[in-house]
């Protein structure tokens, strides 16, 4: 009897424990649910009216997950979305975008990483949505920071940054963060601030770029073959400023990618290069895929913060190691022209910009020469000899292949014709590499158009 009465103890403290787990789970479910309907129904009073706002209504009656399956069911007009993704048609053409369009993405995990991956699937602006068109991106961000966080002080101004009244915008600043597209802008603020040691961290060119890999933080003196760049840093350097302004940039080559169309009637009021709403500000948009910039920007906020925080980023690595590696191909480059011309060269016509150009993005860092593997030790070398040395005449060889290619195609000027006849780069490497060779040159056109060069 006791032993039966201590087992029935235990059943009903389990069933107990059951229930009561049972209970807590329900209004758990319940009390999050009611959670959900609070917040859905807390953004639809902020926009009272607003078709965009008004589809975040919950239902009394529906569950909560066919209401969330209901957002953005809606259809819209197809002319609408190619407005909202106009850049992302530009970038990718409508092929392209019809791809896109008919996939589907599952996002694993909704926190730091998940969440960014989802809203840039779908956006290029961090905080404006449907119902902010016409708007001043200022007043979004403002609005969206104060959501995030309501004790975040926010001063939103709708004006155009001149050097000549700069200085008030700037009152006060620990830091500032120049996110300017027009050139001539960019320059005056990245002058004034450091004039005024004012710390200040600069994006350059984000547009007509696809390779996240490609994306560096360094000192504006570093930056490699980002046309943005390269003027930045020569219009500083002329005016006294040749270092100390952190950047984020990207090595990467823009693509194969064109200006969005302007109305004819923009072109018939004149030169419209560098020509907008406001004096010197463009009205041409290049193509912008919207995770390149919104990485720009993490990459920013990111080395912002660790600075003020005491905890600086100093001298990121791989540019200190690219620099090195770009340096001595183009030294070793320059002891080998010397070789072939058969006297003391002191500068070549190409640059460790453009070392890097031929090097990272033409050849990939591999060697011209199939299967194109990555050479333990590479080198440049001028392709053919009949023609002066430029990006588009110069190679990636491994050292080995170097050697016989300066053996066979550039024998050195103390050698004599008949002795030792010259090949041509076709004869000793085949159709194969010299179809390489002329497509990289190919590939060189559609940059130097794309950059005006």
């Amino acid at each position: 009897m006791n032993l039966f009465s201590a087992q029935s103890h235990r059943i009903q403290l389990i069933l107990a424990a059951v229930s009561a787990s049972l209970l807590t789970s329900g209004l758990r479910r319940e009390r999050r649910r009611n959670l959900d309907r609070e917040i859905l129904r807390s953004i639809a009073d902020q926009a009272e009216g607003s078709p965009s706002q008004q589809r975040l209504r919950p239902k009394d009656d529906e569950p909560l997950d066919e209401q969330i399956l209901h957002i953005g069911a809606d259809e819209y007009d197809e002319e609408l979305i190619r407005e909202q993704l106009a850049r992302c048609y530009a970038f990718f053409g409508d092929e392209g975008m019809a791809r896109v369009r008919e996939k589907s993405v599952v996002v694993v995990g909704c926190g730091g990483v998940g969440s960014w991956a989802a809203v840039m699937l779908v956006r290029s602006h961090a905080t404006a949505v449907l119902a902010d068109v016409g708007t001043p991106k200022v007043g979004c961000i403002e609005r969206t920071l104060k959501q995030i966080s309501t004790w975040v002080e926010v001063d939103s101004r709708v004006e155009i940054w001149r050097k000549e009244d700069g200085g008030k915008l700037l009152e006060g600043a620990d830091w500032v963060i120049d996110a300017i597209d027009n050139i001539t802008t960019k320059v005056d603020l990245l002058k004034y601030c450091h004039e005024h040691n004012i710390k200040v961290f600069s994006s350059m060119g984000a547009s007509a770029k696809a390779d996240p890999t490609r994306i560096q933080i360094s000192d504006i003196s570093y930056t490699m073959y980002d046309p943005l760049a390269r003027s930045v840093r020569r219009r500083l350097r002329l005016q006294g400023v040749s270092s100390g302004i952190p950047v984020v940039y990207s090595t990467e080559v823009p693509g194969d990618v064109k200006l969005l169309p302007l109305p004819e009637e923009e072109f018939q009021k004149g030169d419209v290069k560098e020509l907008g709403v406001f004096d010197d500000f463009r009205v041409r948009i290049l193509p912008v895929l919207g995770s390149l910039p919104s990485l720009f920007g993490l990459h920013i906020a990111t080395y912002v913060l660790c600075e003020m925080a005491g905890n600086p980023i100093l001298n990121p690595l791989p540019i200190k190691n690219r620099k090195k590696l770009y340096e001595r191909l183009l030294r070793d480059l320059l002891h080998r022209e010397s070789k072939f011309v058969g006297e003391p060269i002191n500068k070549l016509p190409i640059d460790e910009d453009d070392v890097a150009l031929i090097f990272e993005d033409l050849h990939l860092g591999r060697s011209v020469v199939p299967p194109h593997a990555v050479p333990a030790h590479p080198a440049l070398v001028r392709w053919d000899p009949a023609k002066p040395l430029t990006p588009e005449n110069c190679v990636v060889f491994d050292s080995t292949e170097a050697a016989k290619h300066i053996r066979e195609c550039l024998a050195p000027g103390s050698r004599t014709e008949e002795t030792h006849p010259r090949k041509t780069p076709r004869d000793v490497w085949g159709h194969e590499v010299q179809a390489v060779v002329e497509r990289h040159a190919g590939d060189l056109a559609k940059y130097r158009a794309w950059v005006g060069l």
